[in-house]
Parts: C-alpha cells; structure tokens; sequence
C-alpha cells in the first residue's frame, strides 16, 4: 500500500485465499479500494517448488483467473473510476443501543461480536456511571488508540468506551485504573497473528492490595475477582475499542489460544519474592502501582523445583524446548525463586537471566531451520542486523544463543504449596503506570 499511494509504483499484493476477506477489508479501511491483489491457494508451507510454480502459473483461487493475467493487468491497467474513490469509515461505535429486553439485548451483543462467549454484564447507563466514579478522569477523555490488525487505521477511544468494556466483563470501580492503563499502553490483546498468540499481565505495587488481588493459591487461576476481570476486561476492550476481532476478518489465528478466554492477568507476590519487584526492575518505584503487559505468549513449560544434581540440564532442556523466537519468562513460585538462589547462587533476576542467556546455545544451523526464524528474523540477518548476522555468519554446527538476554524476564508468583514453575514464552513489551488513571 505505501509502494502504490506514497511513491505512486504500481503493484499487486500477492496472497493466500484464506486472507481475502482481511485484505479486501484492510484496502477499504485504508481508502484503497482499487489496490490490486491476486490469490493463490493456502498453504505455502511444506509444498515444493513445482508445487508453488504451479500455483503461480495456475488459477486465481478467489476469482478464477490466471494468477499472471492478473499480475500484468494489474501492474498496466489504469484504475477504474469506482476503484479511486475513497471510502470515509466512521472510527467508532454507536453510544447507545435501542432499547429491548434483556435476552434480545444479550443477543445483540452476541451478534455484533461485542463479546469473548462467554455472558457479560449489560452496560447500562447507570452501570456505566458506577464504573466511571472509580476515576478522577473525564468520560470524554481520550484514553489512547489501538488497532485490531497491521496495517489496519487504529481507533480512538475514550474513557467512558473503557468503562463500557470494565461493566461487560463484570469488573468493580476499583479495579477500573488498572484497565485504564492497559487500555492506554496501545498494546491490543487480541492480536491478529496467524501463530494464535495471546498477550498476559503482571501487576505490581501497591494496588494489589488496595482491590485485593491474589498472588498466591491459584492466581493464575479463576480464584479471584480483580484477577480474572481485569484480564477479562483487558481481552474484551482489544476486541471492541479498535473496531472488531473477528475470525477471517480481522482474526487469523489459526488454532486459537485458550489465555484469550480470560486475558491472564495476576499480581507478582513481591511480598514473598527474593527478588526485588518487576517494576522496579523496568525503573519504577516499589511504592508506584504499574501493569506490566507481555504478548506472544504460546509457550508453557512446567515442571517442579530444581533438582540437586541435574538442575541445570533440568533447566536447560526447558530452554531448549522452545522456538528461538519465544521469549522466555520464568514464573516461579516462592519456593522455586529461593531454590534458584540457594541452589543457583542466583542472588539477582540479573543473574539467573545471566545465567539463562548463557545457557540456552543451539547450533547454528538448526536455529536458522526454524521456520518462525526463517519468515521473521532471516531478512533482518540479511539486512545486517546484529546480533543476528553474526548469528547468520556462523558455521552450521556453530553453537549460538537461542534469545536476546534482554528478552529474558523473571516474575514470582503463587502462594507456596510447592514448587512449581512454568516457563512461557512471553515477550515483554512495556510496563505502565496505574497511578496516573487514578
């Protein structure tokens, strides 16, 4: 779209049938309603050359037309008159709906996509106006913009918009400067990638207290109010605020992921940590309250305490059973936090992510084979970029590391029965004041 509007080169999108409705939908919302797009069949992966050569040279699979036909016509015909007008798209959503019973109303809600499934709380204007008083800020304040999918226009939003979502997803007035922020940081939590990523939020500081949020017993669990509803809320206001997460459209996750269901949000339990806090770790106070969100998270491993003689080879292989474009965050219950210092000498976060950088090596040539490697991270080797060119210079059996240290998080959370842990892969993406929206 930038080759074609900015530099006026003419072009044509090639893509899979599976991804029309989106491109057609991201052309329109873009106001480029005459760029030129061909489609070949899905999939790509795992066909051989003759196999793509032969979708190249076949049929369009959306129109039926040569694909090539299509390519040259597309890159030599002038655009119709109907193809340059430009489409003006309303950036928002109605503030109030008819009225009708409660079913018919539950319904509505339901068909327009307005929700994760799952029942909601109606948003009434009285709710609403409840969940507003748990802010000094303005209905009418702009809270931030957030976009349902690349390349997609992003939406404005404002506070009361928020509030609407906070009521949906059954949330108190209290919990409502923690949604704020997350609503503020831009980041959406139903992101539209094809590998079903979900995203994930750390709380720190006082506010924990403050709405009795739960660190410990079942924290990532459906244990308590504050924990499941913020995430909740945080899930429901990605999907609605930037214009829609719907699957085809403006969702292409392929299988899906189950932490979409409750958007998993829990507090860190500083309180019993060795550690000092996640936040203060990002260069906030301990006294500040933040949220700290991560997204690409598809990977948990899980496994109990650090074994006495092997815990390294324990740990390690935890490492290596993840993609290399994982990021890994390390959720440790107290007990595994202190069997990481008294067994791993681990006084600091900085040492065990020390530690871990160091530790998980794979030879070159199997983590350029990675296919996430391949698609994301190769052409940014090409280009030059470090570290990965070095990493791309490396002799096939060359042991290289897996993850950038810095990628590398630490959080304590869980209340301490045992010693579990769990491994995600969750990449960091920032960190954001709660007491600002208060």
């Amino acid at each position: 779209m930038s080759l074609e509007s900015r530099f006026g080169v003419p072009t044509v999108q090639m893509h899979t049938n599976l991804f029309e409705r989106q491109v057609r939908s991201t052309v329109r919302f873009n106001g480029m309603q005459g760029m030129r797009a061909a489609f070949v069949p899905q999939p790509v992966m795992g066909k051989s050359d003759a196999e793509l050569r032969a979708y190249v040279d076949g049929a369009d699979a959306v129109t039926g037309r040569p694909v090539m036909q299509e390519v040259i016509e597309g890159l030599t015909l002038p655009f119709k008159e109907d193809e340059v007008q430009k489409a003006v798209y309303r950036r928002t959503t109605p503030r109030l709906v008819d009225p009708d019973s409660e079913e018919n109303l539950h319904q509505l809600f339901l068909d327009n996509h307005w929700t994760d499934m799952f029942p909601i709380v109606l948003p009434t204007e009285e709710r609403v106006e409840r969940m507003l008083a748990g802010t000094s800020h303005g209905r009418d304040e702009v809270v931030g913009r957030m976009t349902p999918a690349a390349q997609r226009a992003p939406w404005e939003f404002t506070v009361e918009k928020v509030a609407v979502n906070a009521v949906m997803a059954g949330a108190r007035p209290e919990y409502f400067p923690v949604i704020l922020a997350l609503a503020s940081s831009g980041q959406n939590a139903r992101s539209t990638s094809t590998s079903s990523m979900a995203s994930m939020v750390v709380v720190n500081g006082p506010i924990r207290q403050q709405i009795n949020m739960n660190p410990g017993i079942g924290a990532l669990g459906p244990y308590n109010h504050a924990n499941a509803t913020i995430g909740r809320a945080y899930s429901l206001l990605s999907q609605n605020l930037p214009g829609g997460s719907i699957p085809g459209l403006t969702y292409q996750g392929s299988m899906g992921n189950g932490y979409s269901f409750s958007g998993l949000c829990f507090p860190e339990n500083e309180e019993r940590s060795p550690w000092e806090p996640f936040h203060v770790e990002k260069g906030f106070a301990p006294t500040d309250s933040t949220v700290s969100i991560f997204n690409n998270l598809w990977h948990t491993g899980f496994t109990l305490g650090l074994r006495e003689d092997h815990w390294r080879e324990q740990v390690r292989h935890m490492l290596l059973g993840m993609d290399p474009l994982n990021r890994p965050l390390f959720a440790l219950d107290p007990i595994a936090a202190r069997l990481f210092v008294t067994r791993g000498g681990f006084e600091t976060k900085a040492q065990l992510r020390e530690w871990a950088y160091e530790t998980a090596l794979m030879r070159a040539g199997e983590y350029w084979d990675y296919q996430l490697m391949q698609n994301y991270v190769l052409p940014r080797a090409t280009a030059g970029e470090e570290p990965f060119a070095t990493k791309l210079a490396a002799a096939p059996t060359e042991l290289v590391h897996m993850f950038n240290k810095e990628a590398i998080n630490i959080v304590v959370v869980g209340g301490e029965t045992n010693g579990y842990w769990r491994l995600f892969g969750a990449g960091y993406i920032k960190t954001v004041s709660v007491d600002a929206w208060r």
